[in-house]
């Protein structure tokens, strides 16, 4: 069941979610070769339980870290480790939930180490771009794979594929509500969009193959074919005037 929210609600989700954004901007800045994503890590719970929230993911389904950090073929969940040294060429995904109020924010971003490769670039800003097609779609009255389509269509014409395992979710009182929201499929089909849905889309893009497969951690998520994947996720409400991003410092929607 898909549960519309109200004007307080989506308030409410959009603090948790300027936690998220802004705590992301401030690992981003810290992101380079030979910082370790337990570092990461531990700036981004700090940062969280300063400005008033509390982490999201950290004991979720018994995620051990507040960060998911996820390096070149990783596509999501990575838990952050002291092994886990980030090099120059790397790129690194950095996903981040919180809590406030008893509402949830969710956000991604994926993010070069130093210097990458012109192909490694692309790959991220193409991901970026498939998130912002998506949310175009996300109005009142289209149905939700519309999204689903435009960021599928953005992403094979680059030559890249979606991940199909994973997908993005409503969101609210709960990290994970309905609807699912995969980044794949016809357009025109399931539910029609309404004033009060509150969604996190995230499109997963793998350079290579689609398949995927979970690590013996039974939280890292890899690609088969170990080709790098990025990864972003923006926290979205839809209104009358269209789609607005509860998760981004921008005032671009």
């Amino acid at each position: 069941m898909i549960i519309l929210k109200s004007e307080a609600e989506i308030e409410k989700i959009r603090v948790a979610c300027q936690i998220v954004a802004e705590t992301l901007e401030y690992l981003k800045e810290n992101v380079k070769p030979g910082i370790t994503t337990t570092d990461l890590d531990r700036m981004a719970e700090e940062r969280i339980l300063k400005k008033g929230g509390k982490p999201a993911f950290k004991g979720y389904r018994n995620f051990p870290a507040t960060l998911c950090a996820s390096i070149n073929s990783e596509v999501v969940h990575g838990i952050p480790s002291k092994k886990s040294v980030l090099n120059e060429g790397d790129i690194i995904g950095l996903d981040l939930g919180a809590i406030v109020d008893g509402f949830y924010g969710d956000a991604a971003i994926s993010v070069p180490v130093g210097e990458i490769s012109a192909e490694a670039r692309n790959l991220i800003k193409t991901t970026e771009e498939s998130l912002y097609k998506g949310i175009e779609q996300a109005r009142m009255g289209n149905r939700l794979s519309d999204i689903s389509h435009a960021v599928q269509v953005h992403v094979e014409a680059a030559g890249y594929s979606v991940v199909r395992d994973f997908v993005g979710h409503g969101i609210g009182r709960n990290l994970h509500e309905d609807p699912q929201i995969p980044n794949y499929g016809e357009p025109g089909q399931g539910p029609r969009l309404k004033k009060g849905m509150v969604l996190a889309l995230e499109p997963m893009v793998n350079m290579g193959k689609n398949p995927v497969m979970i690590l013996d951690d039974k939280w890292t998520v890899v690609t088969r074919d170990g080709s790098l994947s990025a990864h972003f996720e923006h926290t979205i409400s839809i209104t009358e005037n269209g789609p607005v991003i509860l998760s981004s410092l921008k005032k671009d929607f």
